[in-house]
């Protein structure tokens, strides 16, 4: 005998179920992504780190499942790599890369400011000034997390003053993976000095003045990537292994 076709009611209650739980699904795991790209942000997990499956499970009450949705995801991202029979770690940009994400940024970014230097408006200057203060108040205080996250998210609001959000959501993702290159090489560029040159390019937008401010752009992030050691020089064995 044929089963009933069941009602319309228990049709609709499962299928509600089923997104409430893809819902729940889904948030947990860009809360994981979230997370996880933040502590790259503010250089609080280092290239190379592991990330233990059923230690993030535990960290985030969730499902390995779950958690492995999230490493795919930040994979796409390039800001993991998933070794076979290894496991997931914090990504580890080579010079090559490095290179590349800096010179998107630069391209990016001149265009971006060039355009936001012909629409700005007095409102967005002050929002930046007000940005520029919390910038000098995280440096003063050593806020080392704080400052980074601010230094970082500076390029971010000036993209997303253009009303842009495929282009700050870009410009996001490759300050994320500057980050890393940061990391990666130890940049010696103050946080002090950063910030003095962001409130430079923003007194060049408050002039409107087009060349300077593109000027004032491409030299912060020329300075920035000039005080990576891209090319280390190779040890030379005896000299190193030399017995004092």
């Amino acid at each position: 005998m044929p089963r009933p076709a069941p009602n319309s009611t228990t049709a609709a209650r499962t299928k509600a179920r089923s997104a409430a739980a893809a819902d729940a699904g889904s948030g947990a795991t860009r809360r994981i992504v979230d997370s996880i790209t933040g502590a790259i942000v503010e250089r609080r997990l280092m290239p190379g780190t592991k990330l233990a499956e059923q230690q993030i499970a535990d960290i985030f009450g969730v499902s390995r499942t779950l958690v492995r949705q999230a490493l795919n995801q930040l994979s796409r991202d390039r800001l993991v790599t998933l070794e076979p029979a290894r496991g997931a770690f914090v990504a580890k940009p080579g010079p090559q890369e490095a290179r590349e994400v800096f010179e998107v940024r630069a391209m990016l970014e001149a265009a971006m400011v060039k355009q936001l230097c012909a629409q700005v408006t007095d409102a967005q200057i002050a929002e930046l000034r007000a940005h520029l203060a919390a910038e000098a108040q995280a440096v003063a205080r050593t806020d080392v997390s704080g400052r980074t996250r601010l230094l970082a998210d500076f390029h971010v609001v000036l993209a997303r003053m253009l009303g842009n959000q495929v282009l700050a959501d870009l410009l996001e993702d490759l300050l994320t993976r500057s980050s890393l290159i940061a990391l990666m090489y130890q940049s010696s560029h103050s946080a002090e000095h950063s910030q003095a040159e962001h409130v430079a390019i923003v007194d060049a937008l408050e002039k409107r003045d087009v060349r300077a401010a593109v000027r004032l752009l491409e030299s912060h992030l020329g300075n920035v990537e000039r005080n990576l050691r891209l090319n280390p020089r190779a040890a030379d064995l005896a000299s190193v292994l030399q017995p004092a």
